[in-house]
């Protein structure tokens, strides 16, 4: 098969969805691996590295997108690249195809076969090709409130750490899953009172004997929520919300019950999620404020991280591609019902239940086409 790498157009992003050492694990199963000049610089990896792992590398995008079988990305596809989709290409990366409906229908109208990473499930009910990157979201989630808390980057000139002689500032997490323990770890480790709020006793059971003292956990619910609003320097949002609820567990309302100074950091970034007043952001413009508190909800944080984040990302992403090119799509689809999961669309037919939901699009059961294979 011929494997495609492309250098990602979307702003501030420097990932690259395979690294030297996945390029000669496809190389070595006998795939051909075409890829962008620099579409590796922006995580420490160029392209001489690539062509000696046995890449060839081309001058431009448009090169690689009408010569392979199959795009490996890591972001979604954006419209200056809609009119290379075609019906014989797959394409590997991040969708998010509830988020963007006119990608969607750009995928659909071309009749691609497209799979999303984030939707690729395992035997534990988990997201393993999104919880690489949710890690180092919560971390810099983490690391974004220690910037913006600085008196020359707006903040209140608080650092969030624990100093002899001053408060310690309080951390409230929502979220237990990967990133919420990601931002844990570290708010945790600079000595601050971190709360976690969860609803899955299991998973609180469990971080609980990870970290130190100074993290409380709590069952969130309104009053437990409410009374960490009143107390938090920063509150983390680490829940990704459903896209067909209407609520939100942070109202615009509630923003008047925080402290002067405070701050929000929504790592999923939702708009119109589990936080009312979020919406996406990028590095170059990461934060607003709503009635006074600040807001940071950059989109693809792990970017800020390129060369860790491009390397975690293809040891998890790379099984999925070798599967794909190794036995085909059909078939490996076929066999594997988790990356059947993650299949977005087929033949013109969306095969998401949720975005179909939400983006008001006909829905056709992935395993229904599975079957006619």
């Amino acid at each position: 098969m011929k494997i495609g790498i492309v250098k990602e157009i979307k702003p501030s992003e420097y990932r690259v969805a395979a690294i030297p050492a996945g390029v000669r694990e496809l190389v070595r199963n006998g795939h051909e691996v075409i890829i962008e000049h620099d579409a590796g610089i922006g995580s420490g990896f160029t392209d001489e590295m690539y062509e000696k792992a046995g890449a060839r590398i081309v001058d431009k995008a448009e090169e690689v997108w009408t010569s392979v079988d199959m795009i490996y990305k890591v972001k979604e596809i954006f419209p200056e690249e809609f009119k290379y989709l075609r019906e014989d290409l797959i394409i590997l990366t991040y969708i998010h195809s509830n988020a963007h409906l006119e990608q969607t229908k750009a995928l659909m109208e071309s009749k691609c076969i497209s799979i999303a990473y984030e939707d690729i499930s395992d035997d534990k009910g988990q997201w393993p090709l999104l919880s690489p990157m949710s890690e180092l979201a919560g971390k810099g989630g983490f690391l974004a409130a220690l910037h913006f808390s600085q008196t020359i980057n707006g903040g209140t000139g608080k650092l969030l750490a624990n100093v002899c002689g001053v408060e310690t500032p309080v951390i409230t997490i929502i979220g237990c899953g990967n990133s919420g323990f990601g931002a844990c770890e570290l708010a945790a480790a600079f000595g601050n009172k971190v709360n976690v709020l969860d609803i899955n006793y299991d998973a609180m059971m469990e971080a609980k004997k990870r970290l130190p003292k100074n993290v409380t956990f709590m069952f969130s619910n309104r009053e437990n929520l409410v009374e960490c609003m009143k107390t938090s320097d920063v509150i983390i949002n680490c829940v990704l919300w459903p896209k067909t609820r209407k609520d939100h567990l942070i109202y615009r309302e509630d923003l008047k019950l925080m402290k002067k100074g405070a701050m929000i950091i929504d790592v999923a970034c939702d708009e119109g999620g589990a936080i009312e007043t979020c919406h996406s952001t990028c590095h170059s413009d990461p934060i607003y404020y709503v009635d006074g508190v600040m807001h940071y909800c950059v989109d693809n944080i792990p970017s800020a991280f390129a060369q860790t984040a491009s390397t975690t990302l293809c040891n998890a992403t790379l099984p999925y591609a070798l599967a794909i090119a190794n036995k085909g799509v059909r078939k490996a689809l076929k066999d594997d019902r988790h990356l059947r999961r993650g299949l977005t669309t087929i033949d013109g037919k969306l095969t998401l239940l949720e975005t179909a939901e939400k983006l008001n699009l006909p829905y056709t059961n992935a395993e229904e086409i599975v079957m006619t294979f």
